[in-house]
């Protein structure tokens, strides 16, 4: 008898086989009980009968609560009608333990009520289908730069400052003796990583204080960043292209029982999976916003409902590039050609999912990089090591983030990105 995880069962047809999972449904017909067994993989219809089972076992088996755990012992056999294709045909029901008044119900509950029991609500179907893609979508990320040649850099998430500005930092106090903030990014040392690897890439967590409550934001999030050494601007544009191509496809060929479950187009991402995607520049954005009505004024940083509207008039993804200096970090690159401008770029979803990726050049000059920084505001000394890259071997480098969770949420097609994270942290919500 062979413990089986439900998505191998098409390997054990006519075989006996054991189940270990949960009881996510049951109905009854008769002499038969129809038992829907999760174990993680997948959905299980179990037929139990009641001279298959016994009187006894039979009866008890009507009282099982949802989400009971158990292990439930059969047959293997195919049927297209069931769930996978597959069902159980029963011989034993062993309860591991009980549960009772399970608290998500099939009624329509709230998503306050939802979040409280985030612990119990990442079980359902569509929830499972979208972290099922998040992990298909990290799995990518790191297949994409090992088969590029990237090494794996890991970046601190305690900082002694800002890469962007303090006024959206988590800050802690280190032994009481000097203040540390939560990382926004990994990419200024990714930098480094660079400059000795060639190219390098960084994945974890990064922080955001920002007081914002739209359906885009979270306060911790996950982020990828490469960084290449010897990359413009361009480079770096097809190599974000690239990437994101990548990760759609393999979304499109591995998980996509997930997104039927979810039911989303595909039309859109079938789409995103070709290349190359669309190009415009900020002034060109500027120019279309203004014919759509939007009183945007050059200078502006995008917002979502900007995003949105750009967004909607191409099928794939847009790149929009060469934002003006002024609204972007001290870090980015000025255009040579008009030095007013970065050499930076977004790239944003298609059906207003707004920017998933934002990266470009980074300065690699001391004199000038010392500049800003100082412009800024900024204490000069926690950025010592930062300047001495450009003093030791300075090389033009480009790179770019992508939040994994707007990806996510783009990807499963679904409202807010606290359902793109097994337990989302906004400025209303620390728990569970």
């Amino acid at each position: 008898m062979a413990w089986v995880y439900i998505e191998d069962l098409g390997r054990h047809l006519g075989e006996e086989a054991t189940l270990r999972g949960w009881l996510y449904n049951r109905r009854s017909s008769g002499k038969v009980h129809f038992l829907l067994v999760r174990d993680g993989t997948g959905v299980c219809q179990c037929v139990a009968g009641v001279n298959d089972l016994g009187a006894e076992a039979f009866a008890a088996a009507d009282h099982l609560g949802q989400e009971t755990s158990l292990a439930v012992t059969g047959i293997v056999r195919e049927d297209r009608r069931a769930p996978g294709g597959r069902e159980l045909i029963v011989k034993r029901i062993e309860v591991i333990a009980p549960a009772s008044d399970y608290p998500i119900t099939p009624k329509e509950h709230g998503v306050a009520f939802l979040l409280d029991q985030r612990h119990l609500w990442i079980r359902s179907s569509r929830q499972h289908a979208i972290l099922r893609v998040r992990s298909e979508v990290a799995s990518a990320c790191r297949d994409f730069f090992a088969e590029r040649g990237f090494v794996l850099f890991d970046a601190p998430i305690l900082t002694p400052t800002s890469c962007e500005g303090t006024t959206n930092l988590f800050e802690i106090d280190y032994f009481g003796e000097r203040k540390a903030y939560l990382t926004q990014s990994g990419q200024l040392y990714a930098e480094a990583g660079a400059l000795a690897f060639g190219k390098v890439y960084c994945f974890g967590p990064t922080f955001r204080a920002e007081k914002s409550k739209t359906r885009r934001h979270l306060t911790e999030f996950w982020m990828v960043e490469p960084e290449v050494a010897y990359f413009n601007l361009d480079d770096d544009m097809r190599l974000a292209e690239d990437f994101v191509a990548y990760i759609v496809a393999r979304v499109l060929d591995r998980r996509s029982e997930e997104l039927k479950t979810l039911e989303r187009d595909l039309a859109p991402l079938e789409r995103a999976a070709q290349k190359p995607y669309a190009r415009i520049t900020y002034d060109e954005a500027i120019e279309r916003l203004r014919a759509k009505g939007f009183e945007v004024k050059w200078g502006d940083d995008l917002g979502g409902d900007e995003e949105t509207a750009l967004s909607n008039e191409f099928s794939t993804p847009l790149l929009v590039h060469r934002y003006p200096a002024a609204c972007k970090p001290f870090y980015m690159k000025r255009d040579p050609a008009r030095p007013e401008l970065a050499l930076c770029v977004d790239m944003l979803a298609p059906e207003g999912y707004g920017e998933i990726i934002g990266g470009g050049q980074r300065e690699d000059d001391y004199e000038t990089l010392r500049a800003r920084i100082l412009e800024q505001q900024l204490p000069l000394e926690p950025f010592n090591w930062y300047l001495d890259l450009r003093r030791y071997g300075s090389v033009p480098h480009a790179g770019f983030g992508m939040g994994i969770e707007r990806a996510v949420s783009w990807l499963c097609g679904i409202h807010h990105v606290r359902e793109a994270v097994p337990f989302p942290r906004m400025m209303e919500r620390l728990e569970p």
